[in-house]
């Protein structure tokens, strides 16, 4: 009877993995969003909210307000017919799109980070296809502007070459695109990109050819639809923040969703401030100049959110040449980088309200990573080093553990002794633990000790680009989302399971159902959890057994020394 029950939850078991399989294959696994490989112009509405999606043929030159005026938006205007309208930008990091209309950035790829695990497609930001719109846009408004709809078209730069590529050996590539207005004034709009960086330098040099003084206003966008997340991960219904964050002196780090940008635009005036879009590990960020006011506005465009700012007007005399602009960064949220565009940027990398333990961990995992390479082999060695911070912690909690399996056929004595009386037997089994030095809670304060230190090394491994697409050996070829084939948490189960042996059996039945429940609740509950994680608790719960085996054979020897002298 035995065998046959043991070969039935056997079969039950291998049917129940094959199911999970099949299930994880069918609904956990995202959908790739379909895009052309050519962008396509896209439309700009006028002053008003009643406006449609974008149509082929025309281009962007809607405006914010500058702050003299008041007004949020200008009215379409419309180009079409532009040969060699873009101008193709490749560096080490990144494979850009310029148009020439406006001149504004419509296209960016990630050349060191892949759209897909073992894929060859970089992963694409900034896109103006049919199915995704966000770019990143930049001009000069207000009474001169030629970015100013009541000064007719738009913009069109024209540019020496219709490609550039950095060098090898290069450390700098400026793009250069030219305009000259009908009263004379030359304008250059420099994108300055440099080796190893993704910030971009975005300037204005205004030559004032003509007789009478120039005016207008800087201004840089972030336009994006509603489009979800392309590298967005749901962990256990946990997903990363999408929307736009705006930092300012008085307010360093403020959320803003698309129903708040919605419910409450913003426009306030800033200096020394910035705004990001934030997805799941990326980021786009326009930082003004240091030191120079700019009104932080958003708005609508139909169905897209434009998210900016305007500088104070720009006077150039007649005869000067003056420059104006501001920084973009579109690239990763790395610490480090972020640190070096802005104050306070690196915040874009949220770890959580237990960022306290969660930034440690990251800085050692981190340095671990600089020695071996492997982030799989870091966070085995991070949890020997956290392990070894608690020993002694965990050493007490299982001499505890120790001795009360060691009386366990005392409590059975004074069970069938004491029968129903319980009152009886609560104040005899106190008398016990105390005389034999016992904390019954004992054994729950390694797992209450560990938690903070789990949640927060799971943030580490939600929000560190670093893991994203990182392997570590065999079968695990992404840290950063559950193991494919739940390998990883059914051993997890085991160990839990074997480390219950270990402990001594509650005397209340029903409590000793559900320790034996346990293991099976979280092998289920840390099946879609990230491998990186889960490789964390299976590596403490192994040197958890090896330290509560030792502490437990010898507490036992003890205690029968004891008995027999």
């Amino acid at each position: 009877m035995d065998i046959k029950r043991i070969v039935l939850f056997a079969g039950l078991a291998v049917v129940s993995y094959l199911m999970i399989l099949a299930w994880n294959k069918d609904y956990h696994q995202s959908v790739p969003v379909a895009q052309t490989s050519e962008p396509v112009n896209f439309a700009t509405a006028g002053n008003n909210d009643a406006m449609t999606l974008p149509e082929a043929g025309q281009v962007n030159t809607d405006e914010f307000a500058t702050p003299e005026s008041g007004t949020s938006l200008s009215n379409t205007n419309i180009i079409s017919n532009v040969s060699n309208q873009y101008v193709h930008v490749i560096t080490d990091v990144f494979d850009i799109t310029i148009d020439r209309v406006s001149g504004n950035l419509v296209s960016s790829s990630l050349l060191q980070y892949d759209k897909e695990l073992h894929g060859d497609e970089p992963l694409k930001l900034l896109s103006n296809t049919q199915n995704r719109l966000y770019v990143l846009e930049s001009g000069l408004i207000g009474r001169d502007g030629p970015d100013n709809s009541r000064n007719g078209d738009a913009p069109v730069y024209s540019s020496t070459q219709n490609s550039y590529q950095m060098a090898e050996g290069e450390n700098q590539l400026a793009v250069d695109l030219n305009y000259t207005t009908n009263s004379g004034v030359n304008i250059i709009k420099r994108f300055t990109f440099n080796r190893d960086d993704y910030q971009i330098d975005i300037r204005y040099l205004i030559d004032n050819q003509s007789e009478t003084e120039w005016q207008a206003n800087f201004t840089g966008k972030i336009v994006r639809d509603q489009a979800g997340d392309q590298t967005s991960q749901n962990s256990m219904g946990i997903k990363a923040f999408l929307g736009l964050v705006i930092s300012t002196p008085e307010d360093p780090y403020e959320k803003y969703d698309f129903d708040d940008l919605k419910d409450k635009p913003v426009n306030q005036s800033v200096t020394n401030g910035w705004m990001a879009f934030l997805q799941h590990y990326f980021l786009t960020a326009w930082v003004p100049e240091p030191d120079q006011q700019a009104q932080f506005q958003t708005t609508r465009r139909g169905p897209l959110a434009v998210m900016g700012f305007v500088y104070p007007a720009t006077n150039v005399p007649a005869g000067e040449t003056v420059e104006v602009g501001a920084s973009a960064y579109i690239g990763p949220k790395i610490i480090d980088r972020l640190e070096t565009v802005a104050p306070n940027l690196d915040r874009t990398v949220d770890f959580g309200w237990l960022f306290f333990i969660s930034l440690p961990l990251f800085v050692v995992l981190n340095w671990f990573h600089g020695i071996i390479g492997n982030w799989g082999v870091s966070i085995i060695l991070l949890t020997v080093l956290v392990k070894g911070l608690f020993f002694h912690l965990s050493a007490t909690s299982y001499r505890s553990m120790a001795r009360m399996r060691a009386v366990a056929p005392k409590l059975a004595s004074m069970k069938e002794l004491y029968g129903d009386d319980r009152q009886r037997m609560s104040t005899e089994m106190m008398a016990l633990y105390k005389r034999e030095k016992i904390n019954p809670l004992g054994g729950c304060l390694p797992i209450l000790v560990q938690m903070p230190v789990f949640i927060s090394l799971y943030w580490v491994l939600f929000e560190s680009v670093q893991l994203r697409h990182a392997p570590f050996a065999l079968w695990i070829h992404d840290l950063s989302v559950m193991d494919p084939y739940f390998i990883l948490p059914i051993i997890m189960g085991a160990s839990m399971m074997l480390q219950m042996h270990l402990n001594p059996t509650p005397p209340d039945p029903m409590q000793a159902k559900i320790m034996k429940l346990m293991p099976v609740v979280f092998t289920i509950f840390f099946l879609w959890f990230p491998a990186g994680l889960v490789l964390y608790w299976v590596v403490n719960n192994v040197l958890s057994i090896s330290q509560q085996w030792y502490i437990t054979r010898k507490i036992e020897a003890q205690m029968a020394e004891k008995k027999h002298s």
